[in-house]
C-alpha cells in the first residue's frame, strides 16, 4: 500500500495509539496517561469487566460441564479468558509441514492478564548476557542493573509477593518492595524437606497477588516524584484494592482487584486521568507511514460496523502480544517498506521463543489419609524451585546450555471436575462404599511438578505472513515454522528424570511417563503461552529490529512495546519483564516526545 496522506488535525488528534491493552498495553498506556499525552488504546476484542463479570464464589456444581473444559474453554468454564484460546473462530492461523505450534490469543480487554498464573520472576544478570556467557543465542542490548529500577516499580505498582533469596541469578528487590509471601502449605513443606536432601533450593514463589493491603500513602508518591496527576490516580486505585481472600482460583478474575489485571490495575487509574480512550473491537490490520517513513497511524477493522477505520498519532506503539505484532509489521507494506515495516533488517518475524515445559504427575502416600483441612491458600504456588545448576552448566557437566525453573502444585483444595477420574491405577476400580472411601484417602495425596525452561534462540522458529489465507476481516494471517534444539529436548529429559528423583526421596510413585527422549517429554511449541521474540531489540539495525528502548531502528516514532521485543527468554516468566520494559519505554516515549525528537 503507497503511504497515505494524513492531515494535521487526524494525526494531532492523539500523542500515541496504543494496540493491545494487556501487560504491555495497558502499561504503556497507563504511563503515557499519567504523563499527560492524550491516549487512544485499540483492543482487537470485546470489553471486559472482571470486577461485574467474574464468577468467584460459583460452586463446580454451578457450572455448565461442572466447569470442564472444551474446545471453546479449554481451561474450563471458570478461566477468565472470553473469545479465546489456542484457537479463535474466524482466526486461523496456519503451520508450515511437519510444524507443532499452537498460537493462544485472548481476544478481551486486559488480554492475557485476566487468564495467566501472576508468576512474576525477574530476569538475573546473566538472562541479559546469555551469549556471552555461552556464545549461544544474542545478548541483549541493556544489563540487568537497567531495568532493575522498573522492576522495583513494577512490583510495588502492581503488588507480587515474595522474599530476597540472594541466590545466584535470582535477582533480589530493593527492601520494602516485596509484599510477604504466604506460608508453604503441608504438600509443600513436605516437598521442600526432600528437596534439602537433593541439593534443590526451594524458597518462596513470586506471584502477582496482594498479600496485604497496599501503602496507597507512600507508594504514589515513591514511584510518581514531581508528578501530581499519576500519584492521585495510582493512590485511589490502590484503596480500592483488598487483600487476597484465599479463596478462589485467580484464573476466574479477581472482582476484588488483589491479584494483577490490566483491566483492574492499570486501565482504571489511565481512564481516571481523562487522558486514556479506548476501542474495542478495533481489529488493527496496518501501521500506515508517510512519504517521510514516519509512522501517521494505524488502519483497523471495526469488528461492529465492518467498516475500515483510521486513526492518528504522533506515535504509534504496538503491544498486541509478539506473533500479533510481527504480524501487523508484516503486514504493514508500503512502497517504503516492500517487506514490512521496520524490516529493514529481515528479522520481524524471525527467533520466536517459547518456554520449554515437561511434567510428571505423582502421589505421594504420606499424604494419604489426612484430616480435612483448608489449604487454599493464594490460587498459585506458595514456593517454588529456582534454577540451581548454573555452576554444572558453566563447567560443562550439563548437556544443554540453559536451566529451568520449577513450578509444582496439589493439595485439597475445591475438587473439580474430574478429580476422582483418576484413582483407578491405585484403587483398581473400585466403586460403591469402597470408591467413597479410597476418595478420602487418595484426595489431596497428588502432587504434579512442571519445568519452565529457557529456549535458545534458532533460525527454524519463526511466524511469517501465509500467502494463501486471510481471517475473516480479510487480514493476512501467519504462518508458523517451529524446531526444538537439543538443547531444548535435552533439558526436558532432565526435568523429568529431576522429578522423578524428588518423587523417590518423597516415598511417592509417579503415575506419568518419564521419557528419556525429550522430543517426547517437551511441551508442543506456544502451549506454555509464553511466546516471545519477533521482533528482537538489538544493538544496530543491521542485526535486531529495536533498540533497547523498544524504538524501530527504521522508523523513529514507532515502538513494540510487548514480548516480541525479548532477545532471549529465560527460565523465568515473561510477563513481569514485559512490563518493566514497556514501563521504560514508556518513559522514553515521553521524554522524545517533550523533546520533539520523535512525533
Amino acid at each position: 500500500m503507497s503511504p497515505n496522506v494524513v492531515t494535521q488535525q487526524e494525526r494531532d488528534q492523539y500523542d500515541a495509539i496504543v494496540v493491545g491493552s494487556g501487560a504491555a498495553g495497558g502499561m504503556t498506556a497507563f504511563i503515557l496517561a499519567v504523563s499527560g499525552l492524550r491516549v487512544l488504546m485499540l483492543e482487537a476484542g470485546r470489553d471486559y469487566d472482571p470486577v461485574r463479570e467474574t464468577p468467584m464464589f460459583q460452586l463446580p456444581r454451578q457450572a455448565p460441564l461442572r466447569g470442564a473444559g472444551t474446545s471453546h474453554k479449554p481451561f474450563g468454564f471458570y478461566d477468565a479468558t472470553v473469545d479465546g484460546g489456542w484457537s479463535v473462530p474466524g482466526e486461523p492461523y496456519t503451520r508450515a509441514d511437519g510444524t507443532s505450534f499452537n498460537w493462544w490469543r485472548a481476544r478481551m480487554l486486559g488480554g492475557r492478564t485476566n487468564h495467566w498464573g501472576r508468576i512474576s520472576l525477574r530476569m538475573g544478570e546473566y538472562d541479559f548476557r546469555p551469549r556471552s556467557r555461552d556464545g549461544l543465542g544474542f545478548d541483549w542490548p541493556m544489563e540487568y542493573d537497567d531495568l532493575a529500577p522498573y522492576y522495583d516499580k513494577t512490583e510495588a505498582l502492581i503488588g507480587v509477593y515474595g522474599s530476597n533469596e540472594g541466590l545466584e541469578n535470582t535477582p533480589n528487590s530493593s527492601p520494602g518492595v516485596l509484599l510477604p509471601p504466604p506460608s508453604p502449605r503441608g504438600y509443600e513443606l513436605l516437598t521442600r524437606k526432600a528437596c534439602r536432601r537433593l541439593g534443590i533450593p526451594v524458597i518462596p514463589a513470586h506471584l502477582a497477588i496482594l498479600t496485604e493491603a497496599q501503602d496507597a500513602d507512600r507508594l504514589p508518591g515513591e514511584l510518581f516524584p514531581g508528578n501530581a496527576l499519576a500519584r492521585r490516580v495510582t493512590a485511589e486505585s490502590m484503596r480500592g484494592r483488598a487483600p487476597c481472600y484465599w479463596a478462589t482460583p485467580c484464573g476466574r478474575g479477581c472482582s476484588i482487584r488483589a491479584n494483577f489485571q490490566s483491566t483492574t490495575v492499570l486501565i482504571p487509574p489511565a481512564l481516571a486521568t481523562g487522558n486514556l480512550e479506548i476501542r474495542t473491537d478495533a481489529m488493527v490490520r496496518e501501521v500506515v507511514v508517510d512519504s517521510a517513513g514516519r509512522a501517521t497511524g494505524v488502519h483497523y477493522v471495526d469488528k461492529n460496523t465492518l467498516t475500515d477505520e483510521f486513526a492518528g498519532a504522533r506515535v504509534v506503539v504496538l503491544a498486541a502480544s509478539a506473533c500479533e505484532s510481527a504480524r501487523i509489521l508484516l503486514n504493514s507494506t508500503s512502497t517504503l517498506f516492500p517487506h514490512g515495516l521496520a524490516n529493514s533488517s529481515g528479522l520481524v518475524g524471525k527467533h520466536v521463543m517459547d518456554t520449554v515445559g515437561a511434567g510428571v504427575y505423582a502421589q505421594i502416600p504420606a499424604l494419604e489419609n489426612l484430616p480435612p483441612h483448608n489449604e487454599d491458600g493464594a490460587s498459585g504456588m506458595h514456593v517454588y524451585m529456582p534454577w540451581w545448576e548454573y555452576q554444572s552448566q558453566a563447567s560443562g557437566r550439563l548437556d544443554f546450555a540453559r536451566g529451568y525453573h520449577v513450578e509444582f502444585g496439589g493439595g485439597r483444595g475445591m475438587p473439580g471436575f474430574g478429580a476422582f477420574s483418576g484413582l483407578e491405577p491405585l484403587t483398581g476400580g473400585s466403586y460403591g462404599q469402597a470408591f467413597k472411601e479410597d476418595c478420602r484417602r487418595y484426595y489431596g495425596s497428588f502432587l504434579f511438578f512442571d519445568g519452565r525452561g529457557e529456549m535458545i534462540p534458532n533460525d527454524d522458529c519463526y511466524c511469517e505472513i501465509d500467502p494463501d489465507r486471510v481471517d475473516q476481516w480479510g487480514i493476512p494471517v501467519l504462518r508458523f515454522h517451529w524446531k526444538w534444539s537439543d538443547h531444548e529436548t535435552r533439558q526436558a529429559a532432565h526435568m523429568q528424570r529431576t522429578f522423578a528423583g524428588i518423587v523417590d526421596e518423597m516415598g511417592g510413585r509417579l503415575l506419568s511417563t518419564i521419557h528419556d527422549d525429550g522430543a517426547q517429554a517437551i511441551a508442543p511449541g506456544g502451549q506454555i503461552i509464553h511466546e516471545v521474540g519477533g521482533a528482537r531489540m538489538g544493538d544496530s539495525a543491521r542485526d535486531s529490529v529495536l533498540n533497547q528502548y523498544c524504538q524501530s531502528w527504521d522508523v523513529s516514532n514507532l515502538f513494540v512495546t510487548d514480548g516480541a521485543c525479548f532477545a532471549s527468554n529465560a527460565d523465568k516468566n515473561p510477563t513481569l519483564s514485559i512490563m518493566a520494559i514497556a514501563w521504560r519505554a514508556s518513559d522514553y516515549i515521553v521524554e522524545q516526545l517533550s523533546t520533539r525528537s520523535i512525533g
